[in-house]
């Protein structure tokens, strides 16, 4: 099964390295550990979310740019996918040929000519792609926070397809038109086996409902992350009319401290037909900001 849904693994007399002009310093290696991010307030250190588990599922996990505060974090969306390549191409392709459902993210990626993925037997993710999806002027930490962005959506993919062995750690490749050493967005050097940085996910992100959805009146579930297990977040529900929002409801909760439930939260409102925004964020232990990393989720009750 998983010989066909991939695509033959590049044997090494193809992937050839491109040529190289004078070394830059203002140039990063795709391998080497990414400056991550101020960890939360509380004092906690900043980490990376788990890798996803395998689903029965026809939608992609697919991570975003997006801000929060003063920094930039990657936010994850499920999305709809066709059956026509594999999953982790799947992924990929929505997220550089797609917009985001929430609209307080965004993606630097272009739509490419040519998008190729492969699985060794190693863990190793192979992504293949044409020169064209980097047609975007960015600084380098933007950069840097690109390139994590295809690695987090490639690996998030393909264990969510059960395609790789969750107790291994994942990397990526990335070639450009089957070339090593490609600079991408003029910053970044790829070629080198790249695996996620810790710091790159957002501190509070919500996973259900997503952006956009309906769900029936009564019980409604609002659930999510936090990168601080055992951390105090704070939630509100806003009542949206227009462009009015109103403070409905809220409380404070604490994100579950043990390892196989990290940094899940939910709680369960009732709720009347309208129009809603949840808001959930961190607790500030200084006292400094009142809505520290917040997120935003934008849903309707009928």
């Amino acid at each position: 099964m998983r010989r066909g849904l991939l695509l033959v693994v590049l044997p090494a007399s193809l992937v050839l390295s491109g040529c190289v002009a004078n070394p830059r310093q203002d140039i990063t290696d795709a391998g080497s550990p990414t400056q991550t991010v101020p960890g939360p307030a509380d004092g906690t250190t900043a980490t990376s979310a788990p890798l996803e588990s395998a689903q029965a599922s026809n939608k992609a996990p697919v991570y975003w740019i997006g801000r929060s505060n003063n920094n930039v974090f990657l936010y994850r969306e499920f999305r709809d996918v066709s059956e026509d390549d594999n999953p982790v191409t799947r992924a990929l392709r929505v997220m550089m040929s797609q917009k985001p459902l929430d609209p307080d993210f965004f993606t630097p990626w272009q739509n490419p000519r040519k998008l190729a993925t492969s699985i060794s037997g190693k863990n190793t993710i192979t992504v293949d792609v044409s020169s064209d999806a980097f047609n975007s002027n960015l600084d380098a930490d933007m950069a840097g926070r690109a390139i994590q962005q295809l690695v987090y959506t490639a690996t998030a993919a393909a264990a969510s397809a059960g395609l790789t062995d969750s107790g291994q750690q994942i990397q990526v490749v990335i070639l450009v038109d089957g070339h090593t050493d490609y600079v991408a967005f003029n910053r970044v050097r790829l070629g080198a086996p790249t695996s996620r940085s810790a710091g790159m996910v957002a501190p509070v992100w919500i996973i259900d409902p997503q952006e956009g959805t309906t769900v029936a009146d009564g019980a409604v579930k609002i659930s999510g992350r936090s990168t601080s297990p055992g951390g105090k977040l704070r939630w509100e529900i806003q009542k949206v009319d227009g462009n009015a929002k109103t403070p409905y409801q809220s409380g404070m909760m604490t994100a579950a401290a043990d390892a196989q439930q990290s940094g899940l939260f939910s709680f369960t409102l009732n709720l009347g037909p309208g129009s809603y925004e949840a808001r959930v964020s961190q607790v500030d232990a200084n006292g400094k900001a009142t809505e520290l990393n917040v997120d935003t989720r934008g849903f309707t009750v009928k």
